[in-house]
């Protein structure tokens, strides 16, 4: 027996007045940006001309792989509880503040900048996601296709560089921000009520009120058209100063670098300062010695294309990244005055080191003979790395963090007898004469196999992953060797080892090369 039943219809519901007249604002910042402060100036804004308003935050995960959203909704008084939301909605957002060109593109991403009713403001300037540091290659996203995005999702769209603005007055991209909110005229408040709200804070009043008309002026011109990045000048050799017998060394290295082929004169040259940066003059030579023998094999028929590859990448095998490297560079004067510029920091600066040295590391700084008895032995190394395998802060703005650090660095005077550098040597003329042994059969594989050496970089775990895929790219090329397209393979094979952090295309890549090049059942 069948039982139909007929469902009444439901009642038509009436609007709750009290989610009438509400403004809907999403903010997305990250550390730094001051979204908080961004937030707190909105609120202010709002409750001193006659609004309810409600703020709350959503904090994004930590090291830059998510911005904090911060949301603020807001109702003229009307004598009711009005009834405001926790978080943003897709498709319900009326003003949309991004302090970063990706955050605009994840914004529109999710939904919450739509071509109805949101008034999208973004600075155009990039501060670069974990996800887009952490690919081996170029990971950097391509700000055009957001900004054609925001184009066609928002209905009003304000994009200027409010982080150079806010910094031209001395202030941060909050105070930019507020103005281009002012300048939209998104909100039903004159600008004196804005700039009333920053002078109540009591904080950074002048700076933040200069900024703020900057962000205001750049919302009244609307879209600033794309930068077209200019021409990057000519590099000028930098003045060399020093005592007499070494400058006199450094000319005659530099006189060896104008008798290599033009193609390969810039590149060496700049390999020459990052090695002798790096070391010493005698290391410069050596440097030159090795990047002349390449030439001796090259051709002015291929355009010396092997030579320059060869200038670029032996120098990044000679400078490899160490501990000694790292301890020199944090101890320099120019990285703490540019510390202080991009800080906007005073004569009163604190900097913390954070470093987590593995008993590997420290290993690799000991005399090479010392240092290999303790990689013979598995539980020697176990035991020593539950020794030092511990993190540690140090204040390099204090002379004991810096002294410290300080120590480390002037290791370089010893660094060619250390187990690393016997090791990285070893590496570098093995992959050099492997590369080299290919020039006569087949010039383009020869050049594809030194660019191998471009996965190769940074020190510690960032290091041992890259020599990984180093080592299993450079057996995959062995596989296609003696084949018509085995210089094309090899770049495809390096390119899959760049293009993610996992090595999912490079085994796809791999899988595929052996697909054709193995024997059977092999």
């Amino acid at each position: 027996m069948n039982v139909q039943t007929k469902t009444a219809p439901l009642a038509a519901r009436t609007p709750d007045q009290r989610l009438g007249g509400i403004i809907k604002l999403a903010i997305m910042a990250v550390g730094g940006q001051g979204g908080g402060v961004l937030t707190n100036w909105i609120e202010a804004l709002a409750r001193e001309n006659g609004y309810d308003c409600q703020a709350t935050s959503v904090a994004g995960v930590a090291q830059r792989t998510g911005a904090t959203i911060y949301y603020i909704e807001m109702a003229p008084l009307s004598g009711g509880m009005p009834i405001f939301s926790l978080a943003p909605s897709g498709g319900d957002v009326d003003v949309l503040i991004a302090a970063e060109m990706m955050e605009a593109g994840r914004a529109i991403m999710r939904g919450f900048v739509t071509p109805d009713r949101t008034t999208l403001i973004a600075s155009t300037h990039r501060m670069l996601a974990v996800s887009e540091k952490m690919v081996p290659g170029d990971g950097i996203a391509d700000p055009e296709e957001v900004r054609a995005a925001a184009e066609i999702a928002a209905k009003t769209l304000i994009m200027a560089d409010l982080d150079t603005l806010a910094t031209r007055q001395g202030s941060v991209i909050s105070a930019s921000l507020f103005g281009a909110l002012a300048g939209s005229g998104a909100l039903p408040f004159p600008r004196e009520a804005y700039e009333a709200a920053i002078r109540a804070s009591g904080k950074g009043v002048e700076a933040s009120l200069r900024a703020f008309a900057a962000g205001f002026e750049a919302a009244e011109r609307g879209v600033e058209p794309a930068q077209v990045p200019e021409a990057p000048p000519s590099p000028t050799a930098p003045m060399v100063t020093g005592p007499k017998g070494l400058v006199a060394q450094w000319e005659a290295l530099l006189t060896r670098v104008q008798a290599l082929p033009g193609p390969a004169q810039e590149m060496a040259r700049a390999g020459l300062r990052k090695v002798v940066d790096f070391q010493d003059i005698a290391y410069g030579a050596e440097y030159l010695d090795r990047v002349e023998a390449v030439l001796a094999l090259d051709s002015a028929e291929q355009g010396h294309e092997l030579t320059k590859e060869a200038a670029k990448y032996i120098a990044n095998a000679m400078a490899y990244d160490d501990v000694i490297r790292v301890a020199d560079l944090k101890t320099r004067s120019a990285r703490f005055a540019r510390i202080r510029q991009q800080m906007n920091a005073g004569e009163v600066m604190q900097l913390t080191e954070y470093l987590h040295p593995r008993g590997a590391e420290i290993v690799s700084l000991f005399p090479a003979r010392l240092g290999a008895w303790f990689e013979r032995s598995e539980r020697r190394m176990a035991r020593f790395d539950r020794l030092v395998n511990k993190g540690r802060r140090l204040r390099t703005d204090g002379l004991r963090g810096f002294v410290q650090l300080y120590i480390i660095g002037m290791l370089k005077k010893r660094r060619r007898g250390n187990l690393r550098h016997r090791t990285e040597m070893a590496h570098m003329t093995r992959w050099l004469d492997t590369g080299l042994g290919r020039a006569g059969s087949d010039y383009a594989l020869a050049v594809e196999t030194l660019r191998c050496r471009r996965l190769i970089k940074g020190y510690s775990d960032t290091h041992a992953r890259g020599l990984s895929k180093f080592d299993r790219v450079m057996a995959a090329i062995a596989l296609v060797e003696g084949r018509q397209d085995a210089a094309d393979w090899a770049r495809r094979l390096r390119e899959a080892a760049l293009s993610d952090e996992e090595g999912k295309a490079l085994d796809g890549a791999i899988q595929t090369v052996r697909s054709f090049a193995e024997p059977e059942g092999a």
